[in-house]
């Protein structure tokens, strides 16, 4: 009798064992049918992701400003950033670790930037061609001016050492400077980086601030407005209808007064008594305090509405020129002083 209760016992051990053991099976082909994506797997997938996104076409122009059309087979990743808008646009699209070299800020860049600014090689003076061409990059971005003859060279020469280029548009290649620049250069970048679709929601914000503003003024009585940049001897540069400033200001329904960039005298901005004056200052030429007093301290300015009313605005270079990311700010800057009510919307 002992001997059948203890082979009973043994059974029910091992048919005890025997559930365990399934049991556990299953629950790890449960855990497995679970399991994230592995890193091999991400990586595949980013590799489709980019084989199905190249080759890209964008159009870029040469020193003579004809459009030339260029081709990326992948995303740059050795890159030569030079001037600010080239540098913050790469940064908003976070694209900061391929740089290799930057160069020729007017400004410290936006604060949200400044950590992935920190990590990039900046040259204080501008990098040779020589110096260019020791740090191999695959891409150069920047103004018109970077590639005059005694600078680095038309963009031909590059192109030929397998290193694509990217000129802004309101840099010098065309004219008028408009907001639609700016919005196509951000995307061509965006294109150029698979980063598209956080290029294009940069360019819909900007578009929608513009909108906003259209759409809160649209009873309003027009205000006069100015945009302009504090010469030597009573004169004063223009930027008129075709910079960005004047289309933004335009766009958002100010009378622009001076409506062509040229340059003016003293007279001249008297009689046309603007509302609002927005008055450039950059780097280490003129400080945004300065570029106010030099209008309001002038007493032969007395008269006109803007400095008699305190309404005369700093507005930054770039924010009104080659603006790249910090178009939507231009368009905020002046928005505020045209329609102060309109502040922190």
């Amino acid at each position: 009798m002992k001997k059948i209760i203890k082979r009973l016992s043994i059974f029910v051990l091992i048919i005890f064992l025997v559930n365990l053991v399934g049991c556990s099976n299953d629950n790890s082909g449960s855990k497995e049918s679970n399991t994230e994506p592995t890193v091999a797997e991400n990586n595949e997938s980013n590799k489709e992701n980019e084989s199905s996104h190249y080759p890209v076409t964008v159009t870029t122009y040469n020193w003579a400003k004809e459009p030339v059309e260029i081709t990326f087979n992948e995303a740059p990743e050795r890159v030569v950033a030079i001037y600010q808008s080239a540098i913050e646009t790469l940064l908003a699209l976070d694209q900061g670790d391929k740089i290799v070299a930057a160069s020729y800020l007017d400004d410290p860049v936006k604060e949200e930037f400044q950590e992935s600014f920190d990590k990039i090689k900046y040259y204080k003076q501008l990098p040779t061609k020589e110096e260019i061409l020791a740090l191999e990059p695959d891409f150069i971005t920047s103004w018109y001016s970077l590639f005059a003859e005694k600078v680095y060279g038309d963009i031909s020469f590059w192109h030929e050492r397998d290193i694509n280029t990217y000129i802004q548009q309101n840099s010098g290649v065309k004219s008028p400077n408009t907001l639609e620049n700016e919005y196509q250069d951000i995307i061509n970048i965006g294109k150029i980086f698979n980063v598209e679709d956080k290029a294009n929601n940069i360019v819909k914000e900007m578009k929608q601030q513009i909108e906003k503003a259209k759409e809160s003024v649209q009873n309003k009585e027009k205000v006069k407005a100015i945009i302009l940049e504090v010469g030597k001897e009573g004169q004063y540069r223009i930027y008129g209808e075709d910079s960005i400033g004047g289309d933004i200001a335009t766009q958002v329904g100010a009378d622009l007064v001076a409506k062509k960039s040229i340059n003016i005298g003293m007279e001249d901005l008297i009689n046309l008594n603007p509302d609002v004056i927005f008055t450039v200052y950059y780097g280490d030429s003129i400080d945004s305090e300065k570029a106010v007093n030099s209008i309001m301290s002038n007493p032969a300015l007395g008269s006109i509405s803007a400095v008699k009313n305190d309404r005369v605005n700093p507005i930054v270079l770039s924010e009104v020129y080659a603006s790249g990311i910090r178009t939507m700010d231009g368009i905020n800057t002046i928005i505020e002083g045209i329609y102060p009510d309109m502040k922190g919307e």
